[in-house]
């Protein structure tokens, strides 16, 4: 089984990278027309947080907030756990399990690579996880 590592599975993505002064619906609409469902934050080169669909939804039109007046900085999610380049697809997939993520960002030296969703991994990574969370609810 080979361990593919996480630059095979961003391999060619161009990362869209967003300042934390951006509007929520200026991020919406980069969102919608790159067809991502989430972005990094970033300030001065340095990862500050990710906004997701999930953060806009919950943080922003369920507390009746303004998106044109709301900056991302007030509703994303600070300081997100992260992954580097030697971490292995299915390390990532347990850490979005275990965190409950369905994005993580990949940083290498502090810069910003891109970011994984877990739809990038596919049958091998997914049905090891799968086996892996079934012996652990076996045993406990």
């Amino acid at each position: 089984m080979s361990r593919k590592i996480i630059p095979d599975v961003i391999r060619g993505q161009r990362v869209v990278l967003v300042k934390e002064e951006a509007t929520v619906r200026e991020v919406a609409n980069l969102m919608r027309k790159q067809n991502v469902g989430a972005v990094p934050i970033v300030e001065d080169g340095t990862l500050k947080g990710i906004l997701t669909v999930n953060d806009m939804t919950y943080r922003v039109i369920a507390e009746g907030r303004d998106p044109d007046a709301t900056p991302v900085k007030e509703v994303m999610t600070p300081n997100p756990d992260t992954v580097g380049c030697d971490t292995t697809a299915i390390d990532a997939l347990r850490l979005m399990q275990d965190g409950g993520y369905r994005h993580l960002p990949v940083v290498d030296g502090g810069r910003i690579l891109g970011l994984v969703s877990r739809r990038d991994f596919y049958g091998v990574e997914k049905a090891r996880l799968d086996d892996e969370t079934a012996l652990w609810e076996r045993i406990a």
